[in-house]
Order: C-alpha cells, then structure tokens, then sequence
C-alpha cells in the first residue's frame, strides 16, 4: 500500500511538471547589444533599437563595461560625463538610480546633484537623510567613505605604529573639534574623536607649535600614535562631510 502511494506521488510530480511547467522570464534585447531593452529603457537611458546609441562605433554594452558613456560620441568615462548637467556624475547617477537624463529625478525641484551634496535621498519627495559610514582598512592604508551604501571616495591614512595601534572594531564620531590639542604638544586639526575617552580620532596631519607638520612623507604609512592621520584636503573634507554619530568600521 505504502508503494503504491509513493509511486502515485511521484506519477503526479512528473505530470505537474510536464502539463504546467515553470516559466522562465524572457528577457527582450531588440538590438542585440547584450543589454535588455528594459535596463536600456529605465536605466541607461539608451535606445533599445540602436545598439551604438552615440554613433561613435562602440556598442552601448562595450561602452558600459568600460566605463564609458554612451550617451555620447566624444571619450568621456562615466566619472567624467554628466549629461543632464545635475551636478552628479553618470557613475553616481547609475550608482544611486537616477534618471541620467533628468536632473531633477524625483520632481522636487532640486536637482539630484544638490540632493546628494546634502544627503537627501534624489529618488524620493520626501525629506529623506541618506546613511553615512566610514570605513578603515588598515593593511591598506585607507579609509572609504559612504553616503547609502555607496562609495563616495577614498582617501590614504596613516594608522598606529608598532605597540601604539590603532584600535579595532565598531565606533561612531564622538566628537568634533576643528584644532584639538593632543597631549603629546601639538595640534591636530579637524579632530573627530571616536572613542568615548578621548585617545583616539581621525585628524589631519598634526602641526607642532612652531609651525612644522608632522607626517607629510608617511601618509600610507602605520607610523601615528593610534589616531588615524589624513592630508590636509582630506581632513577638512570629510571634516566637513561626516557629523557626530556617523558610524565608523575599523578593520
């Protein structure tokens, strides 16, 4: 009795299967560019009918994945090219879902460029703050910043030498003090400290009082007292960029 039933089970998966089989997605790509119209249409902006869409010779699917745009004709990288003239890249316009041709995504009357400069969200009306974070990768030497889970930009650190390392882990800004004084006798501009008592921060190049600034040859360098070190532009940018409470990931 037990067989039998097996046996009927498995007579109707295979019936199943071969009178209602599982349909697969059909994905349409009109001019055989290797990109669906779909992403063409509401992504890339480019012509689901034209595999070249500027004409310059390069498929739109070569151009992508070089990096280029094609949207237009001259060598411009995606880096480079903003074509509806928002303020935001191409890259960052692909990066965060924007309409590459419409500078204003979602009609608020700013444009997507100005959204992002302030951490709004450019695809939504409402007044949505973006997520900030700060990572540090020690054996490289670097700290990344992100505004939504993207990559704003990279930047070389100088971490804690041998015996004076930099602490690692989770933490967040504590505190910001555009020239803090450390107790070693020097100063260190743009301070952001991110552990509770004080010892450890991110902070520009330090400068003693006499005016010399320590460090300039070591960027990329473990050779701090445990603070993490930044150039001078670097410093005051992400200075200016992070605020009190922005996450921070140490590794």
């Amino acid at each position: 009795m037990f067989k039998l039933l097996v046996q009927q089970i498995i007579i109707f998966i295979v019936i199943t299967l071969f009178v209602f089989p599982v349909s697969a997605t059909i994905i349409v790509d009109t001019d055989n560019d290797g990109i669906s119209d779909n992403d063409e249409i509401k992504i890339y902006k480019t012509n689901p009918n034209n595999p070249d869409t500027d004409g310059d010779g390069y498929s739109d699917w070569t151009e992508l994945n070089n990096s280029y745009s094609p949207l237009m004709a001259q060598s411009f990288t995606l880096e480079e090219n903003d074509y509806d003239n928002d303020g935001l890249s191409d890259r960052m316009e692909l990066n965060f879902r924007t309409d590459l041709t419409n500078p204003d995504t979602d009609g608020d009357g700013y444009t997507d460029g100005e959204e992002i400069k302030n951490f709004y969200n450019p695809n939504s009306t409402n007044t949505e703050k973006l997520d900030k974070r700060i990572e540090v990768n020690i054996a490289l030497q670097e700290l990344s910043y992100f505004l939504d889970g993207i990559r704003m930009g990279k930047m070389i650190i100088s971490s804690g030498r041998a015996r004076m390392y930099t602490p690692i882990g989770h933490f967040k800004i504590e505190n910001k003090n555009p020239k803090a004084w450390s107790s070693y006798g020097l100063w260190m501009p743009h301070w952001m400290g991110f552990t509770r008592n004080g010892t450890y921060g991110i902070h520009e190049l330090p400068i003693w009082p006499n005016g010399y600034r320590e460090g300039e040859d070591s960027l990329g360098k473990p050779v701090s007292h445990g603070c993490i070190r930044l150039g001078v532009n670097d410093a005051e940018k992400l200075y200016n960029w992070a605020n009190i409470g922005t996450p921070i990931f140490i590794y």
